[in-house]
């Protein structure tokens, strides 16, 4: 009878401390479309990225999960600037990402193998084979365990998850370009008959310094015209120094290429006005945000006062 009770009491104990653990079934319809989403963005599969969730998040019952956001068991490298969270891993209190939603966990994950050097080989591979890029995550060195590709596989034909990888040809056209592809589409010129631009009767492009930019209409977001111009969403923010969309205004300049280091020769100054800001001024000379706050010896979100005079070039070792 003791014996009994005892196993009754396990049970209850089971059930209020892990009834709330979500199945793998319940983890996959909840974020199949995230995946999915971030499939036609960037072009990862996403049968692969809902292998590794459920795979790095324990089906989103990991404490890196609950308590982080944390669905990819995504370290904090040298380039992390957002916010952390520290947990016992291979090591003590190892750094791991964390996020303010699983959704930015989904998009940072695909950041993290669409701007990554050693992965870009991945997006060369067929959308549809999942094989593949499960023993390219592997030997790439996403994951130690020698069993990681076998894994992801089983977990995606055991849940139909190639299923997701099958979108319609009208959904395939939105895909943006490798990773190759789109590093040499962006050293060419706005001109007709160009990879990168579209040619619209709509839409003028100008340039300034060299770099080719629109003005946005009332209409226009910056995932609107990632895809006019078949650029990355995420791409697009980069050029134009933003960490995420802020929203577009009718008016707003935006470039459609990487800003340069420094400004044109024969402007190599700007004297502060009012309304100016460090931003404004970036994009008005087509400078890279970052290079303006270095030449100017000025902290990341500082501004300078009216009147002051801002190199707008690196200044000359003396």
């Amino acid at each position: 009878m003791k014996s009994l009770v005892l196993t009754f009491v396990a049970l209850l104990c089971s059930y209020f401390c892990f009834g709330d653990n979500t199945t793998r079934t319940r983890y996959i319809e909840k974020y199949k479309d995230v995946a999915v989403r971030q499939m036609i963005e960037t072009g990862i599969p996403a049968s692969i990225t809902m292998a590794q969730a459920c795979l790095e998040s324990g089906d989103g019952n990991s404490t890196l999960a609950r308590e982080a956001n944390n669905h990819f068991g995504i370290k904090c490298h040298n380039t992390w600037e957002g916010k952390s969270f520290l947990k016992d891993a291979e090591t003590k209190n190892e750094c791991f990402r964390m996020y303010d939603s699983a959704e930015e966990s989904f998009a940072d994950h695909s950041d993290f193998l669409r701007y990554s050097a050693r992965y870009a080989f991945l997006f060369s591979l067929d959308r549809k084979d999942y094989k593949g890029w499960a023993y390219g995550l592997k030997n790439a060195g996403y994951a130690t365990d020698p069993q990681y590709p076998d894994k992801l596989i089983r977990i995606i034909e055991e849940n139909g998850l190639a299923v997701l990888d099958l979108l319609k040809d009208t959904v395939e056209m939105m895909l943006p370009p490798t990773p190759e592809k789109a590093n040499e589409s962006t050293m060419l010129k706005p001109e007709e008959g160009s990879k990168l631009y579209k040619i619209s009767i709509y839409r003028e492009v100008f340039q300034q310094n060299g770099v080719a930019y629109i003005i946005a209409n009332g209409r226009d977001t910056y995932r609107f015209i990632a895809q006019e111009y078949n650029l990355f969403y995420r791409e697009l923010l980069s050029f134009n120094d933003l960490a995420r969309d802020e929203g577009l205004s009718a008016g707003t300049r935006v470039y459609l290429e990487r800003k340069k280091r420094s400004s044109a020769r024969y402007i190599p100054k700007h004297v502060v006005e009012e309304g100016d800001t460090m931003y404004s001024i970036s994009q008005k000379y087509a400078i890279q945000l970052k290079c303006l706050y270095q030449y100017n010896c000025l902290s990341k979100g500082e501004e300078p006062p009216v009147g002051s005079v801002l190199l707008l070039q690196k200044p000359d070792k003396k």
